[in-house]
């Protein structure tokens, strides 16, 4: 049975990274949330795709460049539609604690160079301190995933440097990687055969359609990134 992946929540009706976009995915029973982190200008971790809040919020600016007080203040709903106003960007715990526990977690750290040693062991503090482990993976780069395996190596990660597509397996092999995200047009029956014969799970990112949803489940996809968890539960119940 593929995995239903509510990327950044209920997002294709609600707006994403949201308290109401995690919750109606929840009212779904869908089996795996994924969201974003990204580091404020005083340390805190956003749970926000894009590096500025200029597409999703009334205001503007560079996450990194702003406090958790002012990104609190943004509206990060009325963008999406009037009726979700009031919306506000959540931090970690936040979303943690809408979450864990109900729905295996995909957390996609946003790093680089100049951050990934300052969000990964913050990271990784609050899934030990949550025993989470076991039902939730880190996503990100590959100088990321290997960082964060150093500080936990019972920590699963997965591989989102799909690039070069050539050697996407065997490099995700060589780095203790057990869980595959890679584009969906990379995807056909013969990459999810190799992929899954050397014991990966693979998510393809993503699906919003039903021809795309059903070519990925034909091609034996073990679950599908999507922002309309709604569609992809009523394609798989009528399989």
């Amino acid at each position: 049975m593929v995995t239903v992946v509510a990327h950044r929540g209920f997002s294709g009706k609600y707006p994403e990274c949201t308290q109401i976009s995690f919750e109606k995915a929840l009212e779904l029973d869908v089996e795996m949330v994924e969201f974003d982190l990204q580091l404020s200008r005083d340390k805190e971790l956003i749970v926000i795709h894009d590096p500025s809040v200029d597409r999703t919020s009334d205001g503007t600016g560079k996450v990194e460049d702003l406090t958790l007080a002012q990104i609190k203040a943004l509206d990060a709903g009325s963008w999406f539609a009037p009726q979700f106003r009031g919306q506000r960007f959540l931090i970690f715990q936040e979303a943690l604690d809408l979450l864990a526990g109900k729905v295996r977690l995909n957390v996609h750290v946003k790093a680089d160079d100049h951050t990934r040693e300052e969000i990964m062991p913050r990271v990784i503090r609050e899934f030990e301190r949550r025993r989470l482990f076991e039902s939730a993976y880190i996503a990100s780069d590959e100088k990321t995933i290997v960082f964060a395996k150093k500080l936990a190596p019972q920590l699963e990660i997965c591989n989102l440097s799909t690039a070069p597509p050539e050697n996407y397996l065997q490099r995700s092999g060589d780095i203790g990687c057990t869980i595959l995200q890679p584009k969906n047009f990379q995807v056909d029956a013969q990459f999810i055969l190799e992929a899954q014969r050397l014991g990966f799970e693979v998510n393809p990112f993503y699906a919003d359609d039903e021809a795309e949803m059903r070519r990925l489940i034909e091609c034996g996809v073990d679950g599908i990134l999507t922002n309309f968890p709604d569609l992809l539960l009523a394609i798989r119940e009528n399989l």
